[in-house]
């Protein structure tokens, strides 16, 4: 089997190009991958590891849901639409602030009632790339995602079906959305729920002088800034979590905050993950203080001084948290000073255009049964089987899985899945079913039943 595909081999793979030397082989099966690159330069590492940051070309929509320009207004309108809530006093905007990183700035917000939320209130910024949502990952999509805030009792504290009346009743409000969904053209929740869904993917953040370096910029940051991100993506391992344009992996780990919050443990009932948040984006991160799930870390030198010294020990902390850490106060200041270049210069606006794609399989299936987890991935990622045929997910990695199937056809889930343990499924019909982590949910197999 595999051993992990080290960051470098990802980055050159994510770059689409190999350095010189380099050698790439897969095997037939997809279990076999290794990749050689002793040849290439420390340049060409480098300059492979910056490229799997690189701002992607579009933004991804599910099928169900697709883009369009009409879909997005209406959903603009009514994330800013305070009738969403029970008394009309608050909007999704008021609680997610653009020029606050679309957070609000706040340790704990409140809603209707006016009671501290139990959660800080995270960033929307790129969550077209997120799946599942929510600090705890319950909501399985930006779509489910909607009716969580309106209706919770400590926030909007309103029945989705109160909400549709209300919406009804306005003559303007019922034809967009009969122009934005002609096929099912009333005002219902799930309308409502693409639309504000449509709305919220196009949260792309805009381009900072990160992003003009990684395209070529030499003089956009400084030694100091280079030096953190050096540090970023080397010693401080910051880049486990924090991985690709968004710097996120979009999973759930135990970072070793010191409080009793059960998080995707709760969700999943699973111990593995108990006390596991979703790795929030860095991106416009100097406009979203406090920091974590809590809003216990006021200050990036606090979120620092947490990973240096203040980490809770317990048995469910990630395999990917960085321990024994030390950094010098120079050290810090250059981290710092790094994370300081992916905030815009400028009040992020609205981008004019997306370039919209639709989400699914990259690559053709294989026909194979056997598939490989290793560094938060399956391989391969896209197969094909027999009516009946059976599937051996072989774990590969250092880490904990859980794999899950949602579909009306199938509701499977492994439980806590060991690294060494194999799970099996058996898939009934014809059709195409997604594979994923409960705890990693980026890690994505598409599974095609075909006769």
């Amino acid at each position: 089997m595999p051993a992990p595909i080290s960051l470098i081999a990802a980055a050159l793979i994510v770059g689409g190009t190999v350095g010189a030397g380099a050698a790439l082989w897969l095997r037939a099966d997809g279990l076999q991958f290794a990749l050689a690159a002793q040849a290439a330069s420390p340049d060409d590492e480098f300059a492979a590891l910056k490229a799997s940051f690189r701002r992607p070309a579009t933004v991804s929509f599910p099928a169900d849901n697709p883009f369009s320009e009409r879909k997005r207004a209406l959903g603009e309108a009514l994330f800013h639409d305070k009738r969403l809530s029970i008394d009309g006093s608050l909007a999704c905007a008021s609680c997610h602030e653009r020029e606050k990183g679309f957070a609000d700035g706040k340790v704990h917000g409140r809603g209707v009632p006016g009671r501290p939320l139990k959660r800080h209130t995270p960033t929307l910024w790129n969550l077209a790339w997120s799946s599942p949502v929510f600090w705890d990952g319950r909501a399985r999509s930006l779509e489910e995602q909607v009716a969580g805030p309106i209706e919770s009792p400590d926030e909007m504290a309103q029945p989705l079906a109160s909400v549709v009346m209300r919406l009804s009743t306005d003559a303007a409000m019922a034809r967009a959305f009969a122009e934005a969904f002609p096929e099912t053209p009333q005002v219902n929740a799930t309308n409502l729920a693409k639309a504000i869904a449509t709305y919220e993917r196009t949260f792309f953040s805009p381009e900072t002088r990160f992003d003009r370096w990684i395209a070529g910029d030499e003089a956009g940051l400084s030694k100091n800034e280079i030096a953190g991100f050096r540090l970023f993506t080397g010693k401080a391992r910051c880049v486990n979590c924090h991985s690709g344009f968004s710097f996120t992996d979009y999973a759930f780990h135990d970072i070793g905050l010191p409080d009793d919050d059960r998080g995707r443990g709760a969700v999943l009932r699973l111990e593995a993950a108990e006390h596991a948040f979703k790795t929030p984006g860095l991106r416009e991160i100097g406009r979203s203080a406090p920091y974590m799930h809590n809003g216990s870390l006021a200050t990036l030198e606090d979120v620092v001084r947490h990973y240096v010294s203040g980490i809770v020990e317990r048995p469910t902390l990630s395999k990917d948290l960085p321990r024994g850490l030390e950094l010098s106060p120079g050290e810090r200041a250059d981290l710092i000073a790094f994370l300081g270049t992916l905030t815009s210069e400028r009040e992020p606006e609205p981008p004019r255009t997306i370039a919209a794609a639709l989400r699914g399989p990259t690559v053709p299936a294989q026909q194979v049964s056997t598939v490989s987890q290793d560094d938060k991935a399956f391989y391969p990622t896209h197969i094909a089987l027999p009516p009946g045929g059976r599937l051996w997910i072989v774990n590969n990695d250092i880490r904990t899985h859980n794999v899950r199937v949602f579909d009306p056809a199938l509701d499977f889930d492994s439980g806590a899945q060991e690294p060494g343990e194999t799970v099996e499924i058996t898939f009934p019909a014809t059709g195409s079913f997604l594979v994923f982590c409960g705890i990693h949910p980026k890690m994505e197999l598409y599974v095609d039943i075909v006769r």
